[in-house]
């Protein structure tokens, strides 16, 4: 009988050993969770002193531009070195075209310019997708019941420049149009944005995991028909993500991002092999309510719950995570670092 001796055996070797005390175990830990891994998703209202708290997102709340900008604070102070804002489009201002995700005075931008007088310090991330503006919800612009993709891209592009001048950070089309990464990064180039980051949301699934967030910016829970499905991913496929990937890459992104997390860990870890860009992961508001409410209900303990899911985004190979824990995790980690 042989034995492979590069196996390790037992009782020479005991696994157990490595396990055995909390200070081997931070020792040889291989998977850290840190402040800087953390993008914190905010969500913007009009009017002044302004906090909604959201139903389908227990402790998260839409705030106005004021309140925004102390949020803002808060995460420096934290070290967390990132934002994501979504507005809130009042719904007289929605139409089927999506027109006011291209005025320059529109809520987000108005939140950007506000946000950067008074935390320069804080990259800013905002989301390039029409479904906040349009009426019926989707993505893009619709002839019937199609969305129709290169008239999207041409707003995409409207909407990035729009975005670009305000002075945010990172562009993060969420559209899922053929061809609008590389649309956006030669508008940015020729009008001489040229530092401007792509944050693409390459990997987006047509996920059930999306709900607390429509309700969050008020776009189309019930979009009827096929829903997104003509454009967001099939939950189905591992090996379109690559490709679509590879593609955004190819056209100009300088980060992609996978939507939603958890259920798509394979796909975090196949597009970490694939490719050296930046690889980041959306925990998404289904996947933050669920955990937040079987916390609150005691059906699991949230403290350990929510570390362990981040950490399993960074064991993947994630480079980051947009998480709404984000200022809970970071004030753990502080706590943790001051014992």
């Amino acid at each position: 009988m042989s034995h492979d001796t590069n196996r390790p055996q037992f009782p020479r070797t005991r696994l157990r050993r490595l396990r055995s005390s909390a200070g081997i175990r931070d020792m040889v830990q291989e998977t850290r969770l840190t402040v800087s891994d953390l993008i914190w998703p905010l969500f913007v209202v009009e009017g002044d002193k302004v906090e909604e708290p959201i139903a389908s997102l227990p402790g998260v709340s839409r705030y106005s531009i004021d309140m925004i900008i102390e949020q803002a604070r808060y995460a420096l102070r934290l070290g967390i070195p990132a934002i994501a804002l979504f507005p809130r489009t009042p719904d007289a201002l929605k139409d089927a075209h999506g027109t006011e995700a291209l005025n320059p005075n529109n809520l987000i931008c108005r939140a950007v310019r506000a946000v950067k007088a008074e935390c320069p310090d804080i990259l800013l991330l905002c989301d390039v997708a029409l479904d906040p503006y349009t009426d019926h919800g989707h993505d893009g612009l619709l002839d019937g019941a199609k969305v129709l993709n290169d008239e999207t891209v041409a707003a995409l592009v409207e909407q990035a420049r729009t975005l670009a001048e305000a002075g945010c950070d990172i562009i993060a089309p969420s559209d899922m149009m053929d061809g609008r990464i590389g649309a956006i990064r030669a508008m940015l180039e020729s009008e001489g944005h040229t530092d401007m980051m792509i944050m693409s949301y390459a990997a987006k699934f047509a996920s059930g995991f999306y709900g607390p967030f429509r309700d969050a910016v008020g776009a189309g829970r019930k979009l009827g028909g096929e829903g997104k499905k003509t454009y967001q991913m099939n939950p189905a496929n591992r090996d379109e993500a690559t490709r679509e990937v590879l593609m955004d890459i190819d056209e100009g992104a300088d980060m992609v991002m996978v939507k939603p997390g958890m259920p798509y860990l394979d796909i975090v870890r196949d597009i970490c092999n694939a490719t050296t860009v930046p690889c980041f992961a959306y925990q998404v508001s289904g996947e933050y309510a669920m955990l937040r409410a079987a916390g609150q209900n005691g059906w699991l303990d949230e403290d350990i719950v929510v570390e362990e899911a981040l950490l399993a985004f960074k064991r993947a190979g994630a480079s980051g995570i947009l998480t709404y824990f984000a200022p809970v995790i970071a004030e753990k980690i502080h706590a943790r670092a001051q014992r």
